[in-house]
């Protein structure tokens, strides 16, 4: 009787562990796929390409992202906002984007010179010495390259550095291959400087005197 009060006693203070099965870990290796737009480290990528190797919009279409992940502004931009990118990754300001000229009084004889890329060009002028007021958006074009600002008198001259495309006037129908649009030759010294276009609506400025329109 007391073995078995013993047996009992000892069975119930030993715990009673389960065999625990060791837990298998298995491994899933994923092959990625070698892609043009992840190469190897140390290769160059098949569509990313550089700056000075943009010929056509397609060369400004993006890769993407990898599937699952958030894509940055190099794997998702395009057009001109992907030249921006490209350009400012080999220190190109595509755009220049520097401030104009403000170190002068500039005449339209001694006009500050803005580069274009395109047909027309907005700037800001802020003024003679510089920031002497708000700024005032003048535009600029290759028919009207020169343009003045009416609060400080600063002129600027726009200067064309796009794609040489010959005569540009002939893509609208002027010039000999026009369609019977007829040539105004305005003999006015403003005229001559590219301020004023010869298809203009005639102005109260048509009826000054010459000497005054110096200052236009």
């Amino acid at each position: 009787m007391l073995l078995r009060r013993c047996v009992l006693t000892a069975a119930r203070q030993t715990s009673v562990r389960a065999p625990i099965a060791a837990r298998t870990f298995t491994s899933t290796v994923v092959r990625s796929q070698e892609t043009k737009a992840d190469p190897a480290p140390g290769e160059p990528s098949k569509t990313m390409k550089k700056f000075e190797e943009i010929q056509t919009m397609e060369d400004l279409l993006p890769p993407g992202a990898k599937p699952g992940t958030v894509p940055t502004d190099l794997e998702q931009a395009t057009g001109l906002e992907r030249l921006e990118i490209l350009g400012k990754m080999q220190g190109v300001d595509v755009f220049d984007m520097k401030p104009l000229d403000a170190s002068r009084r500039s005449t339209l004889e001694d006009p500050i010179i803005v580069r274009s890329f395109g047909e027309e060009q907005y700037l800001g002028c802020t003024g003679y010495p510089v920031d002497s007021h708000w700024v005032l958006w003048l535009t600029v074009s290759r028919d009207r390259p020169v343009n003045r600002c009416e609060e400080c008198g600063q002129v600027y001259k726009m200067e064309y550095v796009g794609k040489p495309e010959g005569d540009h006037h002939d893509d609208h129908g002027h010039g000999e291959h026009g369609h019977g649009h007829e040539e105004h030759h305005v003999e006015d010294p403003v005229y001559k400087l590219g301020t004023r276009s010869a298809n203009d609506a005639i102005t109260f400025v048509d009826y000054l005197k010459p000497e005054y329109k110096r200052g236009m």
